[in-house]
């Protein structure tokens, strides 16, 4: 794993955690931010995906 794919899944994780708190107190707002850094997160773990495939990893 590179550190793309590392900070890619640590974003994706912690928006799931925003996500769900998101829900547990209501907040539309806490939902869509943490729905947003999934999104963030799986696109940077691609990147990094791609990173290990030109390197030929």
């Amino acid at each position: 794993m590179n550190e793309d794919q590392i900070k890619g899944k640590a974003k994706d994780v912690g928006g799931k955690i925003q996500e769900k708190v998101g829900e547990a107190v209501g907040s539309r707002q806490q939902q869509s931010e943490g729905q947003s850094k999934q999104v963030e997160g799986k696109v940077q773990e691609k990147v990094g995906d791609l990173k290990d495939i030109v390197k030929g990893s």
